[in-house]
């Protein structure tokens, strides 16, 4: 499943969505799992995953994802959902003490050049985005927000394209860093996203660095960062300061732990050791559809979380 899908889905269904004050249906769906797991890290569902189980309704599906263990929760749409959905959303994680992740702040530009470009449009176009941006973290009491810098300029040098992005992103930092929030940069691999600009964890570290601000950090995604470079413990160990954030998906068919090739019990158990403290995007599809296919998603992640 490509990134771009979680956002288009995510921003399809924002309109939708609508709070019911059906609660109970979650709290009563969830003792039809198991018992409450306490995970040892972080890890943060999207509206989606377990509809199954806990219905279309958004508060069902945050009481269920609090009732099975889990303390995070990520919506990359959720800039694009109407206030007063947002403002219920809030109050019920709050009150289920679910840390809010990330939300996509801005226009992604899948296939034409947007920050690598230089263009003077599209860079007050993304920092106006970034403004409103604000406003939501407020209101979800988010602290990160996802930030894609576009399309490659295949007419430019990469190295002028850089100090393109870089500037654009030092520009956004002096508007996130009064409010202590963290844009966090996701690379992503060629193979889902033929054509962007941000493929690899060395060169957002490198950009990380450049840019030079508690406002500007790395997204790990384990998932893309495994079909683009692969080595993922010693380069999550390289990147080690300036990752804010990691996101999670196997592969092949970016489904849950332990449907893949990636070891993901040693990778968390290494984030884990090196004291990570933050989210795990549950970035990735069901491997089975239905009740069933909830059920394993939920065993694999008590699986991976036990080492």
């Amino acid at each position: 499943m490509k990134r771009r899908d979680f956002i288009k889905k995510s921003t399809a269904t924002a309109s939708a969505l609508s709070i019911g004050v059906t609660g109970l249906h979650a709290l009563q769906n969830s003792k039809k799992i198991v018992s409450k797991h306490k995970f040892k890290l972080n890890y943060a569902p999207h509206l989606g995953m377990f509809k199954s189980h806990a219905g279309n309704d958004p508060i069902d599906q945050l009481h269920f994802i609090a009732d099975q263990g889990f303390t995070a929760f990520e919506d990359n749409g959720m800039k694009n959902r109407p206030i007063d959905v947002q403002e219920k959303m809030a109050k019920t994680m709050e009150s289920r003490k679910i840390t809010m992740g990330v939300f996509v702040a801005h226009k992604i530009y899948w296939k034409e050049p947007s920050l690598a470009s230089g263009n003077q449009a599209k860079r007050e176009e993304f920092l106006n985005q970034i403004k409103s941006s604000i406003e939501v973290a407020k209101r979800v009491n988010a602290k990160w927000m996802t930030v894609v810098p576009g399309h490659v300029d295949l007419s430019q040098n990469k190295d002028y394209q850089t100090a393109h992005v870089v500037e654009s992103l030092k520009r956004a930092s002096t508007i996130l860093e009064p409010h202590n929030l963290t844009m966090v940069l996701e690379p992503l691999n060629y193979r889902n996203h033929p054509g962007l600009f941000l493929s690899g964890s060395p060169q957002a570290y490198q950009i990380c660095k450049a840019v030079d601000s508690p406002a500007c950090k790395i997204l790990f995604d384990i998932y893309h960062q495994q079909i683009q470079e692969g080595d993922l413990i010693p380069n999550i160990d390289a990147c080690w300061d300036e990752i804010a954030y990691f996101q999670i998906g196997d592969n092949p068919g970016r489904n849950e732990p332990t449907t893949g090739e990636i070891n993901y019990k040693n990778v968390f158990k290494f984030i884990h050791n090196k004291g990570y403290n933050g989210i795990l995007g549950m970035e990735h599809g069901n491997s089975i559809n239905g009740k069933k296919g909830e059920i394993k998603v939920i065993e694999a992640y008590r699986a991976s979380d036990s080492f």
